[in-house]
């Protein structure tokens, strides 16, 4: 954690968004080792390595590509690699990053079906089954599935979208986005039947923004053989060989990778077992904190609440940017935004990656103490409700 972002603060500066999180230290330094030849055995050792300690991460036996780009760039080079110009996607609308996909699949010419939602809940997979059941010409190439919505701050149930596929005996491929779900949260790739996850490195893999992942199935690569779309720079042949190799089919981020395979390290010497416990452990102390100020969650279904960041609504009137902006200077600490049509009536919470007790504490009394200051209507003592958690 850096000492500060706002010139003016002593002490430390907490940066409690979804993305980018924390990176940790031993990560800073791994990235920190001076340049090596991309094309030369060390480093071609070093980024396989970091490459294949992916997956049992994504707990899946297929490859895990290594992009350099965002999360953005992953939807891009899955659509563009197994789908075709005019196929048909089902979307279930969740929130504004189920959206942008919608967004991205129109710009590549798909024809996006959407669920509408009410960005308050998860994915209906009975509304799904019932969209596939009715799709009698199989012109529904793709499912597109946020697992967990940053947005809101709800997580959706990705078997039982595989269940309803597989219900409605469908062969659509599953695409599902593991942008802030992966290590915050439980993900099995092969076990859920998913054809191409996607996520990113600036949240629950604890590095910077600029890498990309996609695991694919094998049915997948398959679909990538009749795909008609370009997919240019994020072709997957040359990635996909490069998680064997590593060596990739142009220059690729040399310091990331290099951080990548130490965050990798650090991940599978924790245990995932022990890092889902950790982030639950941490949500649940948010929402109890939440729930004795007496203020909402944006997520209202018991069961899909988010272990990696807590969206709450701020009371009618007060608008919750201006609110974020004097805790941020008062406090110099970093609380999210609300994104698309609740924007300025929630601020979110995140609480994944490298986080422990102590920076959530931090982090709940600097918005408690905020919203006092700020003169919002509240219960006090919701700090002490996450503590309570915490300290069992």
């Amino acid at each position: 954690m850096s000492n500060s972002v706002s010139n003016s603060q002593a002490g430390y500066y907490f940066l409690q968004v979804p993305g980018p999180t924390v990176v940790p230290d031993e990560v800073v330094a791994a990235m920190s080792q001076p340049m090596m030849d991309h094309r030369g055995p060390v480093f071609a050792k070093l980024a396989a390595e970091a490459a294949q300690n992916l997956k049992p991460i994504f707990k899946t036996k297929q490859p895990v590509m290594v992009i350099p780009a965002s999360g953005t760039g992953a939807w891009h080079a899955s659509i563009a690699n197994c789908l075709s110009k005019g196929d048909k996607v089902l979307i279930p609308e969740v929130g504004m990053f189920s959206t942008l996909w919608g967004k991205v699949s129109r710009e590549l010419d798909l024809e996006v079906i959407e669920i509408a939602g009410d960005w308050r809940s998860g994915i209906d997979a009975q509304k799904v089954e019932d969209a596939l059941r009715a799709d009698t010409a199989g012109e529904i190439k793709a499912v597109f599935a946020t697992h967990n919505e940053t947005s809101t701050g709800v997580t959706s149930d990705i078997a039982a979208v595989r269940a309803a596929l597989n219900a409605a005996n469908h062969d659509a491929l599953l695409f599902v986005d593991t942008v802030s779900s992966l290590v915050a949260m439980d993900y099995d790739h092969d076990g859920w039947g998913v054809d191409i996850a996607i996520c990113g490195s600036q949240k629950g893999l604890m590095l910077p923004p600029g890498l990309a992942f996609a695991a694919v199935s094998e049915k997948a690569l398959e679909a990538k053989k009749t795909s008609d779309l370009n997919p240019g720079y994020f072709e997957f042949d040359p990635l996909i060989s490069a998680t064997e190799t590593g060596l990739y089919p142009y220059t690729p981020p040399v310091s990331l990778i290099y951080g990548l395979k130490k965050a990798t390290e650090m991940i599978l010497d924790e245990g995932l077992d022990a890092i889902y416990a950790r982030h639950a452990k941490l949500g649940e102390a948010t929402r109890a904190c939440v729930n004795v100020w007496g203020l909402e969650t944006q997520c209202q279904v018991e069961g899909q609440h988010s272990n990696a960041v807590t969206a709450v609504r701020v009371p009618e009137g007060i608008n919750a940017d201006e609110m974020r902006a004097f805790i941020f200077d008062k406090y110099n600490l970093s609380l999210a935004a609300g994104l698309g049509k609740i924007a300025g009536e929630v601020f979110r919470i995140g609480h994944l990656g490298y986080q422990n007790p102590l920076t959530l504490m931090g982090a709940l009394s600097g918005v408690e103490m905020g919203m006092e200051a700020f003169g919002i209507k509240f219960k006090k003592g919701g700090v002490n409700a996450a503590m309570d958690i915490l300290s069992k």
